[in-house]
């Protein structure tokens, strides 16, 4: 990916080195960090079950002395490039349609933090917090995405990057709030479904901002398309699913299967048209 010469984001929140002291537990604390990490193994989106079981009482938290390597200090000038771009493109999109972007900002943590969503581990990997309109990320995870889900490369992380932007963008339209007040009335089963479609829909306008970035700007490189779409697939929910315990339960699935991550980002890398990212009315996912 071509990025050093882009544009650095000023929304950038550095609590790496800032440690987390828990000075008591409510709503469940313990039990809500362990069904959150259960979730993220699962493919389920922690902030949903974060939401949903409480969080740790009030935090201590304490800035320690941190000396960051070359490669570190890399990447965290490469993510900032990448959510400058996805600010272009969708502070242009929502002008086209009449509206106003609101940029996230994007928390780089180490080790745990705390969000409007409640308490996080690293374990976890990256989130989405509608309550604060913030991504949070540890750079930790890229060397996972790599490593345990056979998604190398800059691009696979730019990939990461930008499908949490598409929650934020999902926030800002509304569709969020509308799935969360469904699946409050919906079954497990019927629950699970809706959540596939939101996330297949993040995935979409994942794609919408690539080819909106390469047209503009000819950020791609040859192979850049292809570690995008490992990522998708090696975060499908059958493929965590089958490493996790060995065989798949379809009807489980939040995020959807990897030929289906695959496939919505495909589409909107291919029209770059947020409107063909309508995953709710799809009858084929």
């Amino acid at each position: 990916m071509r990025w050093e010469k882009g544009r650095r984001s000023d929304n950038i929140e550095d609590r790496r080195g800032m440690r987390i002291g828990k000075t008591g537990l409510a709503g469940g604390g313990i039990g809500a960090i362990v069904l959150a990490l259960v979730a993220m193994y699962f493919g389920v989106d922690p902030s949903v079950v974060l939401n949903q079981t409480g969080s740790l009482a009030p935090t201590q938290t304490e800035q320690q002395p941190t000396v960051f390597s070359p490669e570190e200090t890399r990447q965290k000038d490469f993510v900032s490039v990448v959510l400058a771009d996805t600010e272009d493109v969708w502070d242009a999109l929502f002008k086209r349609s009449g509206q106003v972007y609101e940029k996230p900002v994007l928390v780089l943590y180490s080790g745990a933090v705390q969000s409007a969503c409640g308490f996080a581990e690293a374990a976890m990997g990256p989130f989405y917090c509608p309550g604060d309109h913030k991504l949070y990320l540890d750079m930790g995870f890229f060397n996972d995405l790599a490593q345990r889900h056979d998604a190398p490369g800059d691009f696979a992380q730019a990939y990461v990057v930008a499908h949490e932007v598409g929650h934020h963008v999902q926030t800002l339209l509304g569709v969020s709030e509308q799935v969360n007040a469904a699946r409050q009335r919906a079954g497990e089963a019927e629950g699970n479904a809706l959540q596939v479609r939101m996330e297949l829909q993040a995935d979409c306008f994942a794609g919408v901002w690539a080819h909106h970035a390469n047209e503009a700007r000819q950020i791609l490189e040859p192979g850049d398309i292809e570690e995008a779409l490992a990522a998708a697939a090696g975060v499908g929910d059958d493929r965590l699913q089958k490493q996790a315990r060995g065989y798949v339960v379809p009807e489980s699935f939040t995020h959807g299967s990897s030929a289906q991550r695959m496939r919505w980002f495909s589409r909107g890398m291919q029209g770059g048209d947020p409107g063909q990212c309508d995953t709710f009315k799809a009858t084929r996912l």
